[in-house]
């Protein structure tokens, strides 16, 4: 072991040993998908302290998260073969920031001992300030009030900075509540995560001899995934930095994915602008993947044009071609990739090395359902299964309730979702009384409301959900269920409510709660379908052993699996269309890196599919191919045949022209896909 740490350098490559042994001056490390950016990046911390250059206290050692941290500081706790408590400076932004603030917390205002608020907490201040200023939360939601207020700290925005946009009418009232927002949090002794380096910026701007004091002590500073960093962090990198401008960043342009949550990709690619005489080092050896998964990767993000450009290459072997393959619908793509690993890969690896990547989280429905009916395992990595998600709890509630009165759990969910001025004690009532007369919970409202015992703001709110129930149960044989469900989300304000929220988490449950009504369609009646869903969330899904993982492109970030399968590659659904509509070519290139890192994941196979058409609102709605399927070599592909009923082979021909415009919302141009017949 010794004598393996004394020869660090001796177990990297050429590019790995340039981008460590020369450590002053700015340097920027372009970091291909399985290259060793990690390996790379500790190693030169190694060699800094190594070489004597600098003690561990002087070096500032940024990443994003605080697993990244830790298998940082372990990896160097061990080449040194010292305690990890010995690099005091490692860690994410954030906690690096709020080490600084709370040295220095009354030039801010606070004192050394202020809380760091969460999410549930910020709301709740932020439904207070509403309160106090009269704002309808119902027409200027808490979390869209956030959203704004995060989005200004990342642009480095207090609330004297900002200049109202006229295109928002609503911006003045978000911006005076991000006012009492602020002051509130300082009389509290609190600040949010965005605080956090916001505050620390504003700090050093203000307080140049504060600064001084670390500039003086950092003499080296090296960032992990520097292509995810936005204004904010990029503003605070470049404070610490400018006495010795010895900073090293370390990412993959080709990587940047996270632009929803305010990354900017032009801090990766205007470094060199930034500090000058910067050494580029380009990281395009990969140990992970085989060549052809490389140089489909490779040749698909070539097509975009923001970027400083690398190609990987591997010694490895050529391996299997990347399998292309059109599935008649989403079903049907969900059995044959199932019959893929069932009867193929569970041979060659374990389940627990086998993925299926996602653009939208509502696509593991499928996939879900047939695991479930075949009994093969899986999980769900960065999200709930899918009827265990909140919204399609609170959706089958409503079904459960309107299906028979006495489900009592069901009636409790529901019936103050959205608000309805129903709270515990009227809750507490409703129990007592029921168990006093031996009366469901829904009876007993009804009773108590007829004897006026129900405080008047609480009865309309009971009257007017009662009448829904009693209105949806005389729909009950007059209309499909899925339809029913439809109504059921527009009259009870269910929609409305996730709809008001204008946040990303609430756009996705809005897209789980299509999914679920496109997969009533598969049942017969609503009791047929209430029976599965019971089915599917009693049964003991958490075998031991081996299973599928499940997650968005999104979440494999960072991961690595034996075999990966990349479905729903369809116009609309991916690239996806909100994103080109709100974005446009910005949004393409983002899409096209969001392809980069799903095929990348792969070590040894990759699959590739989409279908011929998807369900939509109810109706089957032809698809068209991604454009990024077109946009992949043809050297590296092995394209897969469909087979219609009538026994004809046939394979996709694109004629498209992707530039005409954004049409149709969904996941498909409602137009007929062109199929050629291979001869």
């Amino acid at each position: 072991m010794e004598i393996i740490k004394q020869n660090y350098l001796n177990r990297l490559n050429s590019n790995q040993k340039e981008a460590i042994i020369n450590p002053d001056g700015p340097c920027l490390i372009v970091a291909g998908a399985g290259s060793g950016k990690t390996k790379v990046l500790t190693t030169r911390v190694v060699h800094i302290i190594k070489e004597k250059k600098a003690w561990p206290n002087q070096i500032l050692c940024v990443t994003f998260t605080n697993k990244a941290a830790r298998e940082m500081q372990n990896r160097i706790a061990n080449f040194l073969n010292e305690k990890v408590s010995s690099l005091p400076w490692l860690g994410t932004f954030h906690s690096v920031s709020a080490k600084i603030l709370r040295r220095h917390a009354e030039s801010v205002g606070l004192n050394s001992r202020f809380t760091i608020i969460d999410q549930e907490d910020q709301l709740r201040l932020i439904k207070n300030i509403c309160k106090a200023e009269n704002i309808d939360v119902k027409k200027i939601a808490p979390q869209f009030i956030l959203s704004f207020i995060n989005n200004w700290k990342n642009k480095g925005l207090l609330p004297k900075d900002v200049i109202i946009k006229k295109k928002i009418p609503l911006e003045k009232a978000i911006l005076n509540v991000y006012k009492f927002y602020q002051e509130r949090l300082k009389i509290l002794n609190s600040c949010d995560f965005g605080d956090l380096i916001l505050l620390c910026v504003n700090m050093f701007e203000n307080n140049p001899d504060i600064l001084e004091l670390y500039l003086n002590n950092f003499k080296y500073i090296l960032v992990d995934e520097y292509q995810d960093s936005n204004f904010i962090q990029s503003k605070w990198l470049n404070l610490l930095a400018k006495k010795r401008n010895n900073i090293c960043c370390v990412g993959d342009d080709d990587q940047s994915i996270y632009s929803w949550r305010g990354a900017e990709i032009k801090n990766f690619l205007d470094f060199s602008k930034t500090y000058k005489n910067t050494k580029i080092v380009k990281l395009e050896q990969n140990y992970r993947s085989t060549q052809n998964i490389l140089s489909a990767a490779s040749g698909l993000i070539a097509k975009n044009t923001d970027r400083l450009g690398k190609k990987l290459w591997t010694e490895s072997t050529d391996g299997d071609l990347v399998n292309l393959s059109c599935y008649k619908n989403g079903r049907e793509e969900a059995t044959g990739i199932s019959d893929i690993i069932e009867k193929k890969l569970k041979k060659k690896y374990s389940l627990n090395n086998v993925a299926i990547l996602v653009r939208a989280i509502f696509q593991t429905r499928e996939f879900e359902e047939r695991f479930l009916k075949i009994g093969m395992g899986y999980r769900v990595i960065g999200g709930t299964k899918f009827y265990e998600r909140a919204e399609i709890k609170d959706s089958v509630a409503f079904l459960r309730v309107v299906n028979q009165k006495n489900d009592d759990l069901a009636f409790e969910r529901i019936i103050n979702v959205p608000k309805r001025s129903i709270g515990d004690s009227t809750l507490k009532q409703l129990h007592d009384w029921g168990r006093k007369n031996k009366k469901t919970l829904e009876d007993s409202a009804i009773e108590l409301i007829q004897l006026n015992k129900i405080k008047p703001k609480t009865k309309l709110g009971l009257v007017k959900i009662l009448g829904m129930f009693n209105k949806w149960r005389s729909e009950l044989n007059k209309k499909k269920h899925y339809e029913l469900m439809e109504i059921i989300l527009d009259e009870s304000g269910y929609s409305k409510m996730l709809k008001d929220k204008k946040d990303l988490e609430s756009e996705g449950r809005l897209e789980n709660l299509k999914e679920l009504v496109r997969g009533m369609h598969d049942f017969d009646n609503l009791e047929g379908f209430l029976e599965h869903v019971s089915l599917a969330t009693s049964i003991d899904q958490d075998w031991d052993g081996q299973k599928v993982n499940l997650m968005t492109m999104h979440a494999a970030k960072g991961l690595e699996f034996d075999a990966v399968f990349l479905p729903g590659w369809e116009e609309g659904l991916f690239p996806h269309q909100k994103s080109l509509e709100e974005k446009g070519d910005l949004a393409l290139e983002e899409e096209r890196r969001l392809a980069y890192v799903g095929l990348t994941r792969a070590k040894k196979e990759s699959f590739i599919s989409f279908v011929m058409s998807r369900m939509y609102r109810g109706d089957w709605v032809d698809s068209l191919a991604s454009r990024f399927i077109e946009e992949l070599p043809e050297e590296n592909i092995k394209k897969e045949e469909i087979k219609e009923e009538n026994n004809e082979d046939f394979f996709f021909n694109q004629d498209i022209d992707y530039n005409e415009g954004i049409r149709s919302p969904g996941w498909a141009r409602l137009q007929k896909r062109k199929l050629k017949r291979i001869k």
